[in-house]
């Protein structure tokens, strides 16, 4: 096995999904944080709102269904997402690290248009990698099979010789079910030894924390 490509998640491991912290910003009680959350992030519905198929104004209206008394205060928070996002220090100088070594670097990600439209002014490491693939897109999210295929077929990978990082054991079991390697990413430091045991070459600042 030679590893030659690096595919990378953007939600906590390249930027912070800091929805907990955006969402308490509003000072709201700890009963209406966890209602809140129930009926967004943590919903089923938020696949929907990744995957892209839904506008923006029936996605809000899928929230507000679920919560109709918090409806002011989900219009309000959804009226701009951007606090969603907060970019790590070390992920620019990684993905150029891994570059400057002759790896290919990837992104594949589950993401909504709005959030990453929303984020715009945070998004430019996504320019740093060789390529990316994002759910809405493609209108198709991880752990589902095509995702996988998708990118390999896009960028003509051999799977064998890439490895994907992602924070969710189910995205990264796709991601070997697709014939990739596959690490769950739990910090840097964790995923530069996991790197390097599969022989890639990188060791960037690892006392750079998140």
């Amino acid at each position: 096995m030679k590893i030659t490509t690096i595919i990378f998640d953007i939600g906590n491991v390249l930027a912070d999904f800091c929805w907990e912290k955006f969402f308490r910003s509003f000072d709201i009680s700890e009963e209406i944080f966890e209602k809140l959350a129930e009926v967004t992030v943590l919903d089923t519905g938020w696949d929907e709102f990744d995957k892209g198929v839904m506008s923006d104004n029936e996605i809000l209206q899928s929230f507000i269904v679920k919560a109709p008394e918090l409806e002011p205060l989900i219009r309000k928070i959804f009226s701009n997402i951007s606090g969603m996002i907060e970019v790590y220090d070390y992920t620019v100088p990684w993905i150029r690290e891994l570059k400057s070594k002759g790896y290919t670097v990837l992104i594949l990600s589950n993401f909504s248009e709005k959030c990453y439209k929303e984020c715009g002014n945070k998004m430019g490491f996504v320019k740093e990698a060789d390529g990316a693939v994002v759910s809405y897109i493609e209108k198709m999210i991880k752990p589902d099979s095509e995702i996988y295929q998708l990118i390999i077929e896009r960028y003509h990978l051999v799977p064998e010789n890439c490895v994907f990082i992602d924070d969710k054991p189910v995205n990264v079991e796709g991601a070997k079910n697709s014939g990739m390697n596959g690490i769950v990413f739990k910090n840097r430091e964790d995923a530069v030894m996991e790197l390097q045991k599969m022989g890639v070459g990188t060791n960037f600042q690892k006392t750079i924390e998140k």
